[in-house]
């Protein structure tokens, strides 16, 4: 009888390396997938790792493309946010990464998929409910949430001790067992010392940026222009000469070039996961915080006052949370992301911005198609159209209720 065959999402970390061996203990057929979404990783040595363990086939699928375009540009168009601070780097992952793992499982005949998610974390939740509406008749195997496997793994020590028995080389070690999700909108940092939310990170684990301490003491300048929303240039000099990046991959990669050299991005939280537990994490977010920042200076100047509030109270709180949530494939995402088009139709121009010492800092910002601001208008030395006197009545309005208010408040004898 033929051995059932799972597909393994697989990094070549440590949790991944001893589940793919696990599995196969188990009698599992393995295919592993790693999925490239712009981390620095050695993908030909993962996939050999993968081989000499025993995976039957090993599949690297190159998704930053799409990662950058499907899912890092809606998140800026609508300044997604997670908790005022998280920008949701891992979320933001978790859709393509699953859609091209049950790709690889339909094309392998794989009748069930795995993962290395922590029972306790969100990562189970976003992968499943992805899979499971990618295909319905998918089988998951999630060894952190089987007795069995947690029992025998209690903890990361025993999982470098069971490495080291089956000659399985990972980089986490006991002296720094913090576990680490690389892609290329961030970095995260979890468990181990970080446990405790009154310990100070230390300064070598902070992987992509620079320490704005010892960040370059000269600012660097660069300008970002806008389309719908959406990032289409980035000019900036680089040894003293002009330079322009317009592929949305170069593009974001340039960002965080930028941002990492300067140190920006550093975020270190406490947050509700979904499942209901608080978390530490600590993140570094280079080039798609520069990108919001941009993003959302900007608004201030071509987005309608009442079309900025709606989007803001309604449709960046709500898409945020379906990011973090787990429920990117849903009808309610899709008619989120549609109202996030419709919101965007007139954010075009460019914002002039400054990466220094851990800050992005915006310099002025301009568009040649949007009329929203007048400067003749605004200003406080010309009368232009608008007649100032015209506000005694704007006031008055406004005030009617007020009035009524504080005459309620003095018959009762409280204080406003």
């Amino acid at each position: 009888m033929p051995k059932d065959k799972v597909c393994l999402a697989y990094s070549g970390g440590l949790d991944t390396s001893c589940i793919l061996a696990w599995l196969i203990e188990k009698g599992y057929d393995v295919v592993c997938f790693m999925a490239d979404v712009g981390q620095e990783e050695d993908f030909e040595a993962a996939k050999q790792k993968a081989l000499k363990i025993g995976a039957k086939e090993v599949y690297v699928e190159d998704l930053r493309r799409e990662f950058v375009e499907e899912l890092c540009f809606p998140a800026i168009q609508c300044n997604a946010v997670y908790e005022n601070i998280y920008l949701l780097g891992t979320s933001l992952a978790r859709p393509v990464i699953a859609r091209a793992q049950i790709s690889v499982a339909q094309k392998t005949k794989c009748t069930l998929v795995s993962h290395g998610c922590t029972g306790k974390g969100n990562d189970q939740v976003r992968f499943e409910l992805a899979f499971y509406a990618l295909q319905p008749s998918i089988k998951v195997i999630a060894p952190w949430r089987i007795p069995e496997f947690y029992n025998r793994f209690a903890g990361r020590n025993d999982l470098l001790d069971y490495a080291a028995k089956q000659s399985i080389p990972v980089t986490s070690t006991k002296s720094k067992p913090w576990s680490m999700d690389e892609n290329l909108a961030h970095c995260s940092y979890e468990a181990g010392i970080l446990e405790d939310p009154d310990t100070t990170p230390p300064t070598d684990m902070w992987k992509l940026t620079q320490d704005p301490e010892s960040a370059p003491n000269t600012p660097e300048d660069f300008t970002l222009m806008f389309e719908k929303g959406i990032p289409v240039k980035l000019s900036y000099k680089e040894a003293g000469k002009a330079k322009t990046v317009t592929n949305p991959l170069d593009l974001f990669l340039t960002a965080n070039t930028i941002a990492r050299r300067h140190g920006v991005g550093r975020v270190d939280i406490v947050e509700n996961r979904f499942i209901g537990l608080k978390s530490r994490g600590c993140y570094e977010t280079p080039g798609l915080t520069m990108l919001r920042s941009a993003h959302l200076d900007l608004e201030g100047l071509v987005l309608d006052r009442e079309v900025r509030a709606l989007r803001d109270q309604f449709v960046t709180f709500n898409y945020s949370k379906i990011l973090y949530n787990g429920l990117y494939f849903s009808p309610e995402r899709e008619f989120l992301e549609e109202s996030i088009k419709a919101s965007q139709k007139n954010v075009n121009g460019q914002v002039r911005c400054r990466a220094y010492k851990g800050q992005m800092m915006v310099l002025g910002r301009s568009s040649e198609t949007e009329k929203l601001y007048d400067a003749t208008e605004s200003s406080m030395d010309e009368i232009t159209g608008f007649e100032p006197s015209e506000t005694s009545g704007f006031i008055g309005v406004q005030a009617i209720r007020l009035k009524k208010y504080g005459a309620m408040k003095g018959e009762k004898g409280e204080r406003l």
